[in-house]
């Protein structure tokens, strides 16, 4: 026997609403080709390297296309430089070095921007100089060992033959201090492109194929990168005259805290060169963990021996600084940018918290301090005797509301005003109010 099933209408109209919104839906959430823009604006500094290293571990866990580094930069750190290039190197996310409108890459921009997968400078723009320089305290003054020199120009020339790029121009960058503008570096083969903007860049780049994948980014997002707030402080006190005049500020404050002993200002000098440290390549995981070794310290300082609030003010920075340089910067396969911020939140939250509280506490032992000692306020007072009471005899009186014990050098009986004259622990003085 065969039986036959029939199926209603309206199930068959809801079968098929029901697939049609889900291919509607799932193609909605297909991921639209995206391109990551790390924006580099000033010096190259130790906070440089650690930006890219992260909008790089970005790009490559968010399955950008490419990550596009404009560089608007007059030049910074050597090791820097170095470190970025390596790792743009080593990673598997096309990197496109760009200058912008109006920028420049010169020195340290020249050999990240020819170290780039594609190199491109917007019209009107210009790159060179890259002699290096020494800083000293009467200013900067241009290295000329052969040793250094030619250790550089090696790394330059070796940059430029890896892409590609023009190996003279590499060397003579460093040896003669050669700049070219966005023509000229096209014509002679140090860059690939110009272009005068970022989408404009897309649309030309469409179709290469760089580190074995062919870029579709004719039409794609554009997603600036965001650093997280670790990155951000950091790349803030990474500016070397922010850097330096942290470490003199610092120097000068344990000098000014040595010679007036109690002030407090060793302390802030201790927290401004860590942080010039800091900005100046020191490792900030040892920072991190010295700057809330001293916090704590520093709080713990101000409960036993509470002051004007100085020693918990400066613990409570030192502790704030510590906790968000300890959130980890990078490893965003491990760390969402999410996951980061709720790390933030969480860590430096009851930190905030705790210092509200300490600052409170503070203040209550200082409104203690103000208020006169009780015996001072109550004498000269008027209270009324319960019992009679004299030089042997002890009973209770009434003052504001509460109940004393009191003696006399005169008898007094019941109901009588009486002035307070003293006080013997728990036992007031008095004599007949006149």
């Amino acid at each position: 026997m065969q039986i036959k099933r029939a199926f209603h209408p309206l199930f068959i109209l809801f079968l098929c609403a029901t697939l049609t919104a889900a291919f509607v839906l799932s193609a909605e959430a297909a991921p639209e080709n995206r391109v990551l823009v790390l924006e580099i604006n000033g010096a190259i500094t130790p906070a440089s390297d650690n930006l890219i290293a992260d909008a790089i571990e970005r790009a490559e866990n968010g399955n950008f296309e490419a990550l596009i580094i404009t560089l608007d930069t007059p030049g910074g750190g050597l090791e820097e430089t170095q470190i970025i290039i390596k790792a743009i190197e080593n990673t598997t996310v096309p990197v496109i070095g760009y200058v912008p409108e109006s920028g420049k890459a010169w020195s340290a921009g020249t050999l990240i921007l020819m170290g780039t997968d594609i190199a491109a400078m917007a019209p009107f723009t210009v790159i060179g100089s890259a002699q290096p320089v020494q800083m000293s305290a009467e200013g900067t003054k241009p290295i000329e060992d052969d040793k250094i020199i030619n250790a550089l120009v090696k790394f330059s020339v070796e940059t430029a033959r890896k892409h590609g790029r023009n190996e003279t121009f590499a060397e003579e960058v460093i040896t003669e201090n050669r700049n070219l503008n966005d023509e000229e570096a096209l014509e002679e083969g140090v860059i690939e492109y110009r272009a005068s903007s970022v989408p404009d860049l897309l649309v030309q780049v469409d179709g290469e194929i760089i580190k074995g994948r062919e870029l579709h980014t004719a039409n794609a997002e554009i997603e600036t990168y965001e650093p997280p707030l670790s990155l951000s402080f950091l790349a803030l006190i990474s500016n070397p005259i922010l850097s330096s005049l942290l470490l003199t500020i610092g120097l000068y404050g344990i000098i000014f805290g040595i010679s007036n002993p109690g002030a407090g200002a060793e302390i802030f000098g201790i927290i401004s060169i860590v942080l010039g440290l800091i900005g100046t390549g020191f490792d900030i995981n040892i920072a991190a963990l010295f700057l809330i070794i001293i916090g704590i310290g520093l709080l713990i300082l101000e409960i036993k021996s509470p002051g004007f609030g100085i020693f918990g003010l400066a613990g409570l920075i030192s502790l704030i600084i510590g906790s968000i340089f300890l959130i980890p910067m990078g490893s965003e396969n491990i760390y969402t940018p999410e996951f980061r911020k709720l790390l933030i939140l969480t860590v430096v939250t009851p930190t905030i918290i705790f210092g509200i509280f300490l600052v409170y506490a503070i203040y209550k032992v200082a409104e203690i301090r103000k208020k006169k000692p009780v015996i001072g306020t109550i004498i000269g007072d008027t209270a009324q005797t319960i019992d009679p009471i004299g030089p042997e005899k002890r009973g209770f009186v009434r003052y504001k509301g509460e109940y004393w014990k009191a003696r006399s050098e005169e008898e007094i009986g019941i109901d009588q005003d009486v002035e307070i004259i003293g006080k013997e622990r728990e036992v007031l003085l008095v004599k007949k109010k006149i």
